[in-house]
């Protein structure tokens, strides 16, 4: 038979084997096992990065501090005569398992997406105050009612402003500069996220009522863009917000044990 003749009878029979044939693997090649795992220290920082949250430079920052104190670690155990392996494994127990690191490390995480969001809401709740000055424009007689509705609403609006922005201002002086000489409240990162969520709802009503008033004033061009600007405050306060809260949820080292 011609080595034509046998590729001619071979193909075939690759082609109409069985659907449940598996042919042996080969030697050392484990069948249906999982590939052999990778570096062990690339599992226990992606482990890290999933167990975290928190800003994303902030953390990102922290990982890559970890993953190069680890690698130093494994480094010098490797200069030592120590397995790759091995090494990797004792400058993990000198650091702590990711359960025993995590606590510490989202603390800071957890204080620094406070300040994050103490920032978001002292830079644009005053945006609710210029909101009040802009809606206090002669009604026209059509909508006269609801133009005064509209500024006492955004009056009301400014006190939540001042309050907020009052409140942000003291997490940022606790968590920066207070911060050398006296610990942060363990219930401050609740506090920030709870005001930053008041003053998103706030903003939220500000543009509805913005809208509302543009679409009667004279000046509604002005109106109309307060209101963006308010939209968009909006959704930077409260994405912000949100993630402080999912952060000020998470145990961190050092807070009180819920019995």
């Amino acid at each position: 038979m011609t080595a034509a003749g046998t590729g001619a009878a071979t193909g075939p029979a690759e082609t109409d084997r069985p659907a449940g044939f598996d042919p042996a693997p080969p030697e050392g090649a484990g069948g249906a096992d999982p590939a052999p795992p990778g570096d062990p220290l690339a599992a226990y920082v992606a482990d890290l990065t999933a167990a975290l949250h928190g800003p994303a430079r902030t953390k990102d920052r922290m990982i890559e501090e970890i993953r190069g104190g680890l690698e130093d670690t494994a480094d010098a155990h490797v200069e030592r005569g120590v397995p790759r392996r091995e090494a990797v494994g004792a400058a993990v127990r000198e650091f702590g398992t990711v359960d025993e690191l995590v606590p510490s490390c989202q603390r800071e995480l957890t204080l620094a997406q406070a300040r994050h969001t103490a920032r978001a809401v002292a830079l644009t709740a005053p945006l609710l105050i210029v909101c009040w000055y802009l809606t206090g424009v002669p009604a026209q007689e059509a909508g006269g009612t609801v133009l005064h509705t509209s500024r006492l609403l955004a009056a009301h609006l400014s006190g939540v402003a001042i309050a907020a922005t009052l409140l942000a201002a003291a997490a940022l002086a606790a968590t920066g500069t207070l911060a050398r000489r006296l610990a942060p409240p363990a219930r401050l990162p609740t506090l920030v996220a709870w005001t930053g969520t008041t003053a998103g709802a706030a903003m939220a009503v500000t543009t509805l009522a913005l809208v509302t008033a543009a679409a009667l004033a004279t000046n509604w061009p002005l109106l109309a863009c307060a209101g963006a600007l308010a939209a968009a405050a909006h959704a930077v306060v409260a994405t912000s917000a949100r993630a402080c809260r999912r952060c000020a949820r998470l145990p961190v080292a050092g807070a009180p044990e819920h019995g």
